[in-house]
C-alpha cells in the first residue's frame, strides 16, 4: 500500500492495529508524523503509552539515522513487548533527513534475531517496516 496524500485511518488499519490494543510509542521527537499517530490512536481508541507496567501489543518506534545502532535500538525496544506482539519501525524516506538505509534497517532486523515482513509507505516523508519475532519466538 502506497499513500501519496494524507495519512488514512484505513492505512493503520491495514497494519494490523485494531481498537483495545495497547501501542508504546519510542523514539518520538517534533518530526514525527502527528497524522499517522493520531490514525494510530484513533484506530486503537486510545493514547500511545511511553512505557507499560504490562505487555504492550505493538511497538510504535521512529528510527531515524543518528538514533544509534540499528540492531540496539530493535533490542531496546522489545522490552515492554509481548510474546506475541510487533514492532512498526518508522523511518524517514529516502532525501528526507535522518533516513535509515534499507540495508541498515535489513542488518539490524537480523542481527537482533528479529524478522521484517513488510514495508509500506504512510505518509510523504516516512516509511514502515513491520518486524515481528521470528515465529518460534511467538506465542
Amino acid at each position: 500500500m502506497s499513500l501519496t496524500g494524507p495519512v488514512e485511518e484505513t492505512a493503520v488499519h491495514h497494519v494490523g492495529l485494531k481498537k483495545g490494543m495497547v501501542v508504546e510509542e519510542i523514539g518520538w521527537y517534533d518530526d514525527a508524523d502527528e497524522e499517522i499517530r493520531q490514525a494510530v490512536m484513533t484506530a486503537i481508541d486510545a493514547d500511545l503509552v511511553e512505557e507499560s507496567p504490562e505487555a504492550v501489543d505493538a511497538v510504535l518506534l521512529w528510527l531515524r539515522q543518528d538514533d544509534g545502532d540499528v540492531m540496539d535500538v530493535l533490542i531496546d525496544s522489545l522490552r515492554d513487548l509481548g510474546p506475541a506482539g510487533f514492532l512498526w519501525v518508522l523511518t524517514p524516506k529516502i532525501g528526507r533527513p535522518g533516513h535509515v538505509t534499507q540495508s541498515d534497517l535489513n542488518e539490524g532486523v537480523v542481527a537482533a534475531g528479529l524478522s521484517l515482513t513488510t514495508t509500506t509507505s504512510v505518509s510523504k516523508d516516512w516509511s514502515a517496516h513491520k518486524v515481528v519475532r521470528p515465529k518460534n519466538g511467538r506465542r
